[in-house]
Parts: C-alpha cells; sequence; structure tokens
C-alpha cells in the first residue's frame, strides 16, 4: 500500500529540491490515468477532489476510488481534498479515507482565516493527516480577480496555524488555458524568507512549462496544482473518440480511448518537476 499524506510527500520534496504534482480529478478515467502516469515516471502524485468533482461523485466514494489506487500503486499517492470550505466538508473527507485536507479560508478576513484554518489542522493532525491553508486570495480567469499574498501575513499565517502546506496568490489564476504573464518571483522569494512551510501554487496550467520546472528545482514551491491543461487533452481525446465512429455508442469502450492521451500529457508534466 503506497497511500501516503501531504507531508510525507511534500517533505522530501521541499529537502531535495523538487515539486509534486496535485492532480485534480474528475472521475475514474482521469485519476486512473494519473497513478499510471506517476508511475510511469516513478513519482509521488496528489490525487485532487475538488468541488465540482465532489458535486458529480459522493465524497465517500470518492475516497475509495483513491485508497483504491493508492493500495495497487508502485509510488506514493495522496488523497487530497481540494477547497474544502467549512469544518463539516473536512470531517466528511477525513471519514471518507482521505489522507489530506485543503481548507480555503482566503476569502475570509486574515484573523478568521488563520483561527478557521488552524481548527482544520488540528483535526487532521489528531487523525494523523496532513492539512493545507491558503492565504491571499487566487482569482479566475474570466471570473474573480485575485489578492496577491502579503509575505508578512503569510508568515503569520504559517506560523499560527501550523498547516503542512500554504498555497500563496503570486500572479497564478484558476481555470487559465494558456500561459499567463508569469508568476511574480519576487514576492515568492520575500515569502520563503519569512517561512519554512512548503509552498503551493494553484492554476498551475497558466504557469510556463520553463518557470514550472525552475521553481520546482529552485524554490521552495513544492505543490503544483494542474487541472485545466489536462482536462482540456481529456475533452479532445473523448470528442476524438465519439466522432470517429457516431454509431459506436458503449461509453466503456469510448472512454477507454482517452486513457493513453492523458497519461502521455500528465507524463510530461511530470518530468518538469523531477530533478535529473
Amino acid at each position: 500500500m503506497t497511500l501516503a499524506t501531504l507531508s510525507e510527500v511534500l517533505q522530501p520534496a521541499l529537502r531535495d529540491g523538487y515539486a509534486v504534482a496535485g492532480l485534480v480529478t474528475l472521475g475514474w478515467e482521469d485519476m486512473r490515468a494519473y497513478v499510471a502516469a506517476a508511475e510511469a515516471e516513478g513519482v509521488p502524485v496528489i490525487l485532487q477532489a475538488g468541488p465540482s468533482c465532489r458535486v458529480h461523485t459522493p465524497i465517500a466514494i470518492l475516497g475509495k476510488m483513491f485508497r483504491h489506487l493508492a493500495e495497487n500503486a508502485t509510488v506514493p499517492v495522496v488523497a487530497h481534498l481540494d477547497h474544502g470550505y467549512t469544518y463539516d466538508e473536512c470531517r466528511e473527507a477525513l471519514d471518507a479515507g482521505f489522507t489530506s485536507l485543503m481548507f480555503d479560508g482566503s476569502r475570509k478576513p486574515l484573523r478568521q482565516n488563520i483561527d478557521e484554518t488552524a481548527a482544520i489542522v488540528e483535526m487532521a493532525h489528531a487523525a494523523g493527516m496532513s492539512c493545507e491553508g491558503e492565504i491571499g486570495f487566487v482569482g479566475y480567469a474570466g471570473g474573480e480577480g485575485s489578492a496577491g499574498t502579503d509575505p508578512g501575513e503569510a508568515a503569520q499565517f504559517a506560523r499560527e496555524t501550523g498547516v503542512d502546506a500554504m498555497a500563496i496568490s503570486v500572479g497564478n489564476l484558476h481555470l487559465q488555458q494558456s500561459t499567463g504573464g508569469g508568476l511574480d518571483e519576487e514576492r515568492i522569494r520575500a515569502i520563503e524568507a519569512g517561512t519554512p512551510v512548503p509552498l503551493v501554487v494553484h492554476g498551475g496550467s497558466g504557469v510556463s512549462l520553463a518557470q514550472r520546472r525552475t521553481l520546482a528545482l529552485q524554490s521552495n514551491i513544492c505543490k503544483f496544482n494542474i487541472g485545466t491543461e489536462l482536462r482540456m487533452v481529456f475533452g479532445e481525446a473523448l470528442r476524438s473518440a465519439v466522432n470517429r465512429d457516431p454509431a459506436r455508442f458503449d461509453r466503456v469502450a469510448i472512454l477507454k480511448e482517452t486513457h493513453d492521451p492523458v497519461v502521455e500529457a500528465t507524463r510530461r508534466i511530470l518530468k518538469v518537476f523531477k530533478r535529473d
């Protein structure tokens, strides 16, 4: 069994200078492909169930799916709740077998974010699991704007919550379909100077491969969340499979054709984060 907590995969990354991918899942087909890609590259992987995934599939089922994949994998697999918004939601994830929680209090005032995140951290640690928090707000392409992370507030947040990883807002955006303007490396260095906690970049699809690699090897960013670019690969493969034979109706046969393209795309992502 290779089920792991977030700390168990991020602390070695912090120590040895590489990063781990947090891959956003929507269903069995993509999460299975992500684990296959991680095994092919010989690296750990973080399977993430975000809000849209949880709307589609009950969290108790997702926990079983993640744990089944981990139990049969040859690399460490983290079962991670992405963007949990309430204490009860995080509690439900722990009960469902998740090994890592991401509590998102980033829209709340600093004091409230610290206090609520600290309570989730305490719950996670009592269960032997990990917790990621967010300071600053990471916005959405074409939607809510970002609020950049203040380095002083980040140091306070890390110190007073005890989080195992800290998501920061440094020019990244969720749901970007193409490379953005680049992350603010000066702000990243200022945040690093105030805390040794592993840092997390949400919205990693908008970060160029070159900057991903530089930061993975030369900064305290140990986790990049990747979702949109892999969903685009899945969607393209699915459309191709459907359109190739309009008379075909067996969804198992159709969905099978998404596997190899997603595995290959995921392997390209994972290679960037590795230390050669």
